[in-house]
């Protein structure tokens, strides 16, 4: 919200000119500057900045274009590799006559040195990301099939954070063309590696990751079983904390554990960033499912949420003539 200034009430000044409008920056730019900070996290071998480096890409996803994608693989990857070739395979070609401009480089070029294993990895999240959004699913699946492959020759705590979205996407991939079922020998496998090598973001992504798996072919038992007998470790993403508390509170209301299913429900939904509406809308469903099932009566306040109105109607009409 723009803050209020003080109007001056004496002789009126002239209005100063309007400041030049700074160019506008070009994708291709920002995921150059990205690929800086994937460089520096990489050398002083700062995690953060890697996690960072993530959290830029998610804003700049809506702007990716076939061009921006391909223009930055030549730019970070060397012409000769195994991963640059692969890569520019899968990403769609498109007409140069649109070519984005990069608005900086006359004042700032940015460069890079090859060669760098985080480098890599992040070429394959973001094709993997782009292929999906572009609904190229049999792409994305190759790609996530070779990023796979390529982690599993890799031992490094900065490759951890993006190895533990890629984890996330390959999943998605397969979810999403309903065939889950055929990774997951591939995902405990994951799962082991990760222990081994004490990658506790990846064991908690991949150990949720298997939670759905199981459950979203109602496997509950195996579920419960891979659950108890997984390493514990102190969680180090509230996103994946919040999932882990969510498909526990599906597990327990399936074994008739409503006191402890209700907890692990309203945890989740509590501890969910504002922004995860679809998540915690489906929360808060269990629970108002698990919370009847105890002889509850939610509050009104629950079904008045912002955003979750019209979604929880149909249980607040069930509340009503419970």
């Amino acid at each position: 919200m723009p803050e209020d200034v003080q109007m001056n009430e004496s002789e009126p000044q002239p209005a100063a000119p309007p400041p030049a409008a700074a160019p506008a920056l070009s994708t291709l730019h920002h995921l150059k500057e990205i690929a800086s900070v994937i460089e520096a996290g990489s050398l002083s071998k700062e995690v953060r900045r890697i996690s960072r480096a993530f959290r830029l890409t998610v804003a700049l996803r809506r702007r990716l274009a076939a061009r921006d994608v391909s223009a930055f693989l030549g730019f970070a990857l060397p012409a000769s590799s195994e991963a640059y070739a692969r890569l520019t395979a899968l990403v769609p070609k498109e007409d140069d006559t649109e070519m984005d401009v990069d608005a900086a480089a006359p004042t700032t070029q940015i460069s890079i040195k090859h060669g760098l294993p985080e480098i890599e990895i992040y070429c394959y999240l973001l094709v993997l990301i782009f292929l999906i959004d572009q609904n190229k699913y049999d792409e994305a699946k190759a790609c996530a099939t070779a990023s796979i492959a390529r982690l599993k020759n890799l031992n490094r705590r900065t490759v951890d954070v993006l190895a533990s979205r890629l984890y996330f996407y390959y999943s998605n991939v397969y979810e999403l063309t309903n065939r889950l079922a055929e990774i997951r020998g591939n995902l405990l496998a994951l799962h082991r590696m990760a222990t081994l090598h004490r990658d506790e973001l990846g064991q908690e992504t991949l150990l949720n990751l298997l939670l759905r798996n199981y459950l979203h072919y109602n496997l509950y038992d195996q579920a419960e079983k891979l659950r108890s007998k997984a390493p514990r470790f102190e969680a180090h993403s509230n996103q994946q904390f919040c999932r882990y508390l969510f498909y526990l509170g599906k597990i327990r209301t399936i074994q008739l554990e409503y006191t402890d299913a209700k907890e692990s429900l309203l945890q989740a939904a509590r501890k969910a960033p504002t922004t995860a509406r679809g998540f915690r809308i489906q929360c808060n469903k269990w629970a108002i499912i698990v919370r009847l099932l105890l002889g509850e009566i939610p509050e009104r306040t629950v079904f008045m949420q912002k955003g979750m109105k019209k979604a929880l109607t149909p249980y607040f009409e069930l509340t009503n003539v419970s």
